[in-house]
C-alpha cells in the first residue's frame, strides 16, 4: 500500500513520557498509520519539517477493551513512533 507523506504521521503526541525523551534525547514521539515502516517515517518527517533524522524507534500499541453500561467494544490498534534528530535540530511544532 503506498502511503502519502501526509498520510504517515497521523498526530504529534505529547505526554509525560514524550516531553522526558524529548529533552534527553532530542526525540520526539508521533502517532503514525499502523502499515508505515521506519524508511517511510523517516522520509515523511524529514520532508514535512525540514530536519535531519538519525533514528526511527516504533511500537505497536494494542486496542484495550472498554465497556459502557453492558455493551463491550475495543479501542482501535496503533502504532508510535519515536524519531531522533540530529544534534542541535528541533522541530517547531513542539516548542511552546
Amino acid at each position: 500500500m503506498a502511503l502519502h507523506l501526509t498520510q504517515i504521521l497521523e498526530k504529534p503526541l505529547s505526554g509525560e513520557k514524550n516531553t522526558t525523551v524529548s529533552n534527553t534525547d532530542n526525540a520526539y514521539a508521533f502517532q503514525v498509520h499502523r502499515d508505515a515502516n521506519k524508511k517511510q517515517i523517516r522520509a515523511a518527517v524529514e520532508a514535512l519539517f525540514g530536519v535531519t533524522v538519525v533514528g526511527v524507534r516504533t511500537m505497536q500499541l494494542q486496542g484495550k477493551q472498554r465497556r459502557v453500561g453492558k455493551f463491550v467494544g475495543n479501542r482501535a490498534q496503533t502504532k508510535k513512533a519515536f524519531v531522533k534528530l540530529a544534534e542541535g535540530q528541533v522541530i517547531d511544532y513542539f516548542v511552546a
